[in-house]
């Protein structure tokens, strides 16, 4: 037992339960309020004295209703790379977190090419030409401030020249609450569209668990301006803020496809909704 589950099981290990502490605890680790009323709604219903066990039970019967039993693969298209558009604000681990997925995708046997399209940070770009060399994956890059559009067009068409399965793009970093900078993403898939109607294929939003509620407001903006297909989860590592996935999920019904538990490249896993509910929270 770890994160949430534990700090509840360790809060309620008396003789009574104090209803408004456990609505406290529930709402603290980030489940949100509705899932959190309806968690409280369930024990209230049982009519009899509860253990700490009680709560946990309803908590992952509740949770396990909300979340898919596994998350959608990411697999190839076979004719053509597949365009996956990494977004999401600034310091969420987006740029880690492209080049984590680049390698277990290419752990898993594919072919995989990078796009450093964050050209508002030479950091960012630095940063995933670092990872690139590192794991060996091939990277498309421009000058610091240039178009990001067109480096996400230049990198397709390299990645259609090169036939590779995955052409993952690493965006730059934008606040939710910027019009201009969202609309930015809009033009990326424009673009992107030109040489293949149907790309982007995914847009992943990276929301760091740790910041509770406003990854749940990063969230509805980010789906307002891009068709996202999922979310990767950063820094999920048993502190009791896992609850942030549930929270999206029951909300905004984006799934999360990837968690990221640690700085080290293997510390990235496909979502599994089972081993999250017992292992994570």
């Amino acid at each position: 037992m770890a994160g949430l589950f534990k700090k509840i099981f360790n809060r309620f290990s008396r003789e009574k339960i104090d209803w408004d502490e456990l609505e406290e605890s529930l709402i603290g680790g980030d489940l949100g309020v509705r899932m959190s009323m309806g968690i409280i709604d369930r024990l209230r219903a049982l009519g009899r004295k509860l253990k700490p066990e009680d709560v946990i039970d309803v908590c992952r019967q509740e949770i396990r209703a909300i979340l898919p039993a596994d998350a959608p693969p990411i697999t190839p298209l076979g004719d053509r790379p597949k365009v996956i558009l990494v977004v999401g604000v600034n310091g969420t681990g987006k740029t880690t977190s492209s080049a984590k997925l680049a390698k277990l995708l290419k752990d898993s046997g594919h072919s995989v090419m990078l796009a450093a399209a964050d050209t508002f940070r030479a950091a960012a770009i630095e940063q995933l030409e670092i990872w690139a060399g590192r794991l060996d994956i091939p990277l498309v890059k421009s000058q610091y401030k240039a178009d990001p559009s067109s480096v996400c067009f230049d990198a397709h068409s390299a990645a259609i020249a090169a036939n590779v399965d995955f052409l993952i793009c690493d965006t730059a970093g934008r606040l939710h609450t910027r019009h201009n900078l969202m609309q930015e993403l809009s033009k990326i898939s424009r673009t992107l569209a030109k040489r293949d109607d149907t790309a982007p294929h995914e847009t992943l939003l990276v929301v760091d668990a740790t910041t509770g509620s406003n990854a749940l407001s990063q969230a509805k903006e980010f789906k307002a301006a891009a068709d996202l297909t999922g979310l990767i989860v950063t820094k999920l590592d048993g502190s009791g803020k896992g609850g942030v996935v549930v929270s999206i999920a029951q909300e905004l019904d984006v799934p999360t496809r990837f968690i990221g538990l640690g700085e080290r490249a293997e510390d990235f896993e496909r979502f599994e909704a089972e081993r999250f509910v017992e292992q994570i929270l």
